[in-house]
């Protein structure tokens, strides 16, 4: 079978929202760059405390990251509550901690009240310890997080062979908060969401300025401009073009995913049986998790573009025969890459460089949930001018030190350890 390069939550998702380029002036409230999850929940969120609001998108709705990503529904940030607190300060990391933690409930419940139709499911996520130290690590995480009260447990022994359908596997922690969903139809329902709502969406709409005109904001595209009292810029790793200063605050990484073509039988009912996404603790690590029509996908750090076909097949056959070798040989179907905006500390950054001028990067990896909270806090704080409603303070824009080299180091990186799999020196 021939991998394609083809991303699988779109070929998934046929309905997607269609609208036209931007043409002429328009006058709104609020102005939003990017219709990605981020910039779709600001827009949401605003409509419904009765902001007009129009947004823009360079490409088409969803075709960054948010419509590219694993789709984990994930609890908390990559870095373990103590350490979090550690870093920002008992009150705004405490605070950071509890509203990301309750970031699964803010996606769900935006799937009910807009009845989005994105396969999600809600039996939580498999963090999985790949060896002995990558248990002391999930049984650190897992105290952190009882103590502060979140459903969380650590599977041992046969429960949690059952549970991640591998032997390979110790102990995985399950977090019954999280769960997954297609990314690219959850992106697709917002946007609808807000078309409903009034909101006007436009496609292939470049900004290619922005400027202050006495007390509002004009954003100018190719072939129109939008004036508005507020702007917020939700473009993350995919911004583009000089009008900005954003992309220098973040370093771009990637991700690939591979997809299998749908398994059937019981060596594939095996896998996951209780529908979890999953990951496991390597430093490069994998992530696996089944679609509704039981594919397999794995995915890891690194960028599939720049890799041939038969590596790619190579590593998914390296990764699932380690992991569920009872599958036997598996035909590989589709591979994708995303960008993701890291930052040194991996913890994101919030941007207000120049009143009713809102922005954010950073999100390393967790875009889902992450923009969906903070797409509602923009919208909140813009409405009320209540810093409160954001989930951690404003900061001045700093540029990130030699980004283009640490993003060819990351890659490098990620590349020679994916060769080292493929040649099984590595796991």
């Amino acid at each position: 079978m021939t991998l394609r390069q083809e991303c699988l939550w779109e070929k998934l998702t046929p309905e997607r929202p269609k609208a036209n380029a931007l043409s002429g002036a328009l006058k709104v409230d609020v102005c939003v760059i990017g219709a990605g999850i981020t910039g779709l929940s600001a827009a949401l969120h605003l409509l419904e405390q009765g902001k007009s609001v129009c947004v823009l998108e360079a490409h088409e709705t969803g075709q960054g990251g948010s419509g590219r990503n694993v789709g984990l529904v994930n609890a908390g940030i990559w870095i373990a509550p103590d350490e979090v607190e550690s870093g920002l300060g008992q009150a705004v990391g405490s605070k950071l901690v509890t509203t990301m933690g309750a970031a699964p409930a803010l996606v769900f419940s935006l799937i009910d009240k807009y009845a989005i139709d994105c396969q999600a499911r809600r039996e939580g996520t498999l963090h999985m310890a790949h060896n002995a130290r990558g248990v002391a690590d999930l049984q650190s995480r897992c105290g952190q997080w009882q103590r502060r009260g979140a459903p969380v447990e650590m599977l041992t022994g046969a429960v949690c062979h059952e549970a991640t359908g591998t032997q390979r596997i110790a102990a995985a922690l399950l977090d019954r908060r999280a769960g997954t969903l297609n990314p690219m139809a959850y992106t697709s329902g917002l946007a609808n969401a807000v078309t409903k709502l009034g909101g006007k969406l436009f496609h292939h709409s470049a900004v290619t300025r922005l400027e202050r005109q006495g007390s509002t904001w004009c954003v100018i595209t190719e072939r129109g401009a939008v004036n508005a009292e507020q702007v917020v810029i939700a473009s993350n790793a995919y911004t583009e073009g000089e009008w900005t200063e954003l992309r220098r605050n973040f370093f771009p990484g990637f991700y690939y995913q591979v997809a299998s073509a749908p398994l059937g039988g019981e060596a594939a009912a095996r896998i996951l049986p209780g529908g979890q996404g999953a990951w496991d603790t390597r430093q490069v690590l994998s992530s696996i998790r089944r679609d509704a029509a039981g594919r397999l996908l794995l995915g890891s750090l690194g960028s599939g573009t720049n890799k041939p076909a038969w590596f790619l097949r190579a590593w998914a056959d390296r990764i699932q025969q380690h992991y569920f070798p009872e599958l036997g040989a598996v035909d590989w179907e589709s591979t994708w890459t995303g960008t993701i905006a890291f930052t040194p500390d991996h913890l994101m950054r919030l941007f207000e460089p120049a009143p009713g001028l809102v922005a954010v990067t950073g999100y390393n990896g967790r875009g889902v949930t992450t923009g969906s909270v903070v797409g509602k806090a923009f919208a909140d704080y813009l409405v009320s001018g209540d810093a409160q409603a954001l989930p951690m303070p404003l900061q001045p824009m700093q540029n990130v030190t030699a980004a283009g080299l640490r993003s060819c180091l990351y890659e490098a990186g990620f590349s020679l350890y994916h060769a080292g799999q493929c040649l099984r020196v590595v796991i």
